[in-house]
């Protein structure tokens, strides 16, 4: 199979990327004014709690397969052979994942008060199983996932106009979330004959020995990553109810869609790191991976300070005047984005392809336990604020952890990143956000503009100014990974 370019794969992921953040901004207004905070918290709530029976569901396998299939992709027999061992695996799995779950709205009274929509949200089991999305990663068919993943978003976004148009249809939604994320994995089931040989292989030539210790390895590291990615919209809605969860899930739908953009360049690594460690190709290894550490750098401090600067403007736009119980807690968060972006560096890009993945459980267990005690002692006084301290303590915590077992070669690592110009790049814009904040809300109210078009006319303006001085800085200082993106821009031009 025929190897992709590493920047193909980045911009088909960064259009990938872009949807996530483009998609969010158009559904999340309507539905948290059309539903209310009560009915996107029931929706959050449950799908929080579903989640651990996905996590079950997909033992690990997410992650492994995308290794293993690295490894293999230029064989086909033996890519075949893989894909059957672990469907095969998976699928056992996911018939123990429905029986606990239907154990668990039988009996648990939250559950079974909302059991039409946790069935619903149950959908993602199927759809994931099907889906073999770690098939087309490890064989690096981006182009493929992009253009699949948005034709999704986009039937997502047309069922939730039609559908979804008053506070009871908070179930619909959630329905419609399943659907937009997952809903075309059918494809991907169909187009299987194009990656591997689809005749079935007799189960005594299957040999699922070597993939079970390594697959429990990465399921102890999907287990305690879902724990403290969950578990504080899991303790909120048990302790606060559905109404803060609300809240709270405004607050994170931001973080989540800037995460997405800082770990965008990290999903097309996995497959490429695998490869180089397999081969012994130890020069290019840490060459990507420092420039894999200068891009989440520059990437994510600008955008968690400019958020955070402007925290009050984006929940109003996003949600409206009724969430600004959010501000805070998005406040809080935020900084997280720029831990997880550097933990995906560590765990996912370093330590996971040289097969050190027990390291990432270790550090995401302890990130988990420092997320649950901060969380019963947070939430019950701080509510949504208390969650997202929390979360954001317990990301730290994981990135350092991380960071300890790295130390030999991510401490180099981090003495080869241009501080003096990234600090430089960040002072200017921010400081100027002083005077232009000011400057637009008076333009805004000079030319009578309404309540939300005044909202997103300030952080158009403001994130067009920020964004594009942090820019012009970083040319002007030179930054040798933004001179670099230059160049490779101007030798594409040039042989078009």
């Amino acid at each position: 199979m025929k190897q992709k370019s590493v920047k193909l794969n980045f911009i088909m992921n960064f259009i990938l990327t872009l949807s996530n953040f483009i998609f969010p901004l158009i559904t999340f207004p309507y539905v948290s004014r059309v539903l209310g905070a009560q009915g996107v918290g029931a929706v959050q709530f449950a799908t929080s709690n579903v989640t651990y029976f996905v996590m079950l569901a997909m033992l690990g396998i997410p992650t492994y397969g995308i290794r293993a299939c690295a490894k293999v992709r230029h064989d086909r027999h033996l890519l075949s052979k893989t894909v059957q061992e672990i469907l095969w695996l998976n699928a056992l799995v996911a018939v123990v994942a429905y029986v606990g779950l239907a154990l668990t709205i039988a009996w648990v009274p939250q559950f079974h008060q909302q059991r039409l929509l946790y069935w619903l949200l149950s959908l993602n089991i199927v759809l994931n199983l099907i889906g073999v999305e770690w098939l087309y990663k490890g064989t690096e068919q981006y182009t493929y996932i992009t253009i699949r993943s948005i034709a999704a978003k986009l039937l997502g976004l047309i069922l939730m106009f039609w559908w979804v148009h008053k506070p009871e249809d908070y179930v619909i939604y959630g329905l419609i979330t399943v659907i937009g994320a997952f809903g075309l994995n059918v494809l991907n089931f169909l187009n299987l004959p194009k990656l591997i040989d689809c005749r079935v292989i007799p189960l005594r030539r299957l040999d699922f020995k070597p993939h079970i210790k390594p697959i429990l390895r990465f399921f102890l590291l999907t287990v305690s990553a879902t724990i403290y990615l969950n578990l504080d919209t899991t303790l909120l809605g048990f302790i606060q109810g559905d109404r803060v969860v609300g809240y709270y899930s405004a607050a994170i739908k931001i973080k989540q869609i800037l995460v997405s953009i800082v770990t965008s360049l990290g999903v097309v690594l996995l497959p490429r790191l695998s490869y180089y460690f397999e081969h012994h190709l130890q020069e290019e290894f840490k060459t990507l991976t420092q420039k894999a550490l200068d891009f989440v750098l520059l990437i994510a401090l600008p955008i968690s300070l400019y958020f955070i600067f402007f925290a009050k403007e984006s929940i109003l736009f996003l949600s409206g005047s009724d969430y600004l119980a959010a501000v805070l807690p998005m406040q809080l968060i935020l900084p997280a984005v720029l831990f997880i972006g550097l933990s995906n560096l560590t765990g996912i890009q370093i330590l996971v392809p040289t097969n050190r993945e027990m390291l990432v459980v270790y550090s995401t267990l302890v990130g988990a336990v420092v997320d649950l005690v901060l969380n019963v002692i947070a939430i019950p006084l701080w509510g949504a604020a208390g969650a997202a301290l929390s979360g954001c303590l317990a990301e730290a915590m994981v990135l350092f952890v991380q960071i300890y077992f790295l130390r030999d070669l991510v401490i180099p690592m981090f003495k080869r990143v241009n501080w003096l110009r990234l600090g430089l790049a960040l002072i200017l814009p921010s400081f100027l956000m002083i005077v232009v904040r000011p400057w637009a809300y008076h333009l805004s109210s000079q030319w009578h503009f309404g309540d939300t078009l005044a909202i997103l006319w300030v952080l158009v303006v403001t994130a067009g100014l920020y964004f594009l001085v942090y820019g012009l800085v970083l040319l002007g200082l030179k930054h040798p990974l933004v001179m670099e993106l230059l160049d490779s821009v101007k030798i594409k031009v040039r042989r078009d």
